[in-house]
């Protein structure tokens, strides 16, 4: 194979791995990341609301203490809030800079944050509501309704991790 040949071949790799659509795969990063967390926070907002109203009827003298659910799931948001932010400040535009290998690592962060948050929004929402209507027959249940919703609430931390450790390319 003679140099000029060499050199075509490793223009035309060159170029599709400067590909114009990267920026679009790490700006769909960028919006899964918010729009999945975002949808998971408001489900498990409005789940456990629902049982903190339910509750509320009968034992007014717990809502602050049912309140708990309804702000876990808020952070399940800021989760994915924080990882959009960090990957939307490293698409660029496509270039020798900004390759598929980061737009598709983009893209993946931001989708584990959006899924890991959506189901871990689910998660505090179900739970959450059970607990709070639990915690109303029986005070002694609020440890347990915690422990729960710590578990259920680490699914999103794992989520916004791995997302910062893709997206960081």
């Amino acid at each position: 194979m003679s140099t000029d040949t060499k050199q075509i071949i490793a223009d035309a790799l060159l170029k599709n791995e400067q590909a114009m659509y990267g920026p679009f795969f790490g700006s769909l990063g960028v919006t899964s990341a918010m729009a999945f967390a975002a949808a998971g926070s408001a489900y498990g907002t409005a789940k456990a609301g629902t049982g903190i109203a339910s509750m509320a009827v009968a034992r007014p003298d717990l809502v602050m203490k049912a309140i708990i659910p309804v702000v876990m799931a808020g952070i399940v948001a800021i989760y994915g809030l924080v990882v959009a932010v960090i990957v939307s400040g490293k698409v660029e535009p496509a270039g020798a800079n900004y390759t598929i290998n980061n737009a598709f690592s983009q893209f993946a962060g931001g989708l584990v944050c959006g899924l890991c948050g959506l189901g871990a929004g689910y998660a505090i929402g179900i739970a959450g509501d059970a607990g709070v209507r639990a915690l109303s027959q029986q005070p002694r249940m609020f440890v347990g309704m915690i422990l729960i919703l710590i578990f259920a609430e680490v699914l999103g931390l794992y989520g916004m991790i791995v997302a910062l450790i893709l997206g960081a390319t």
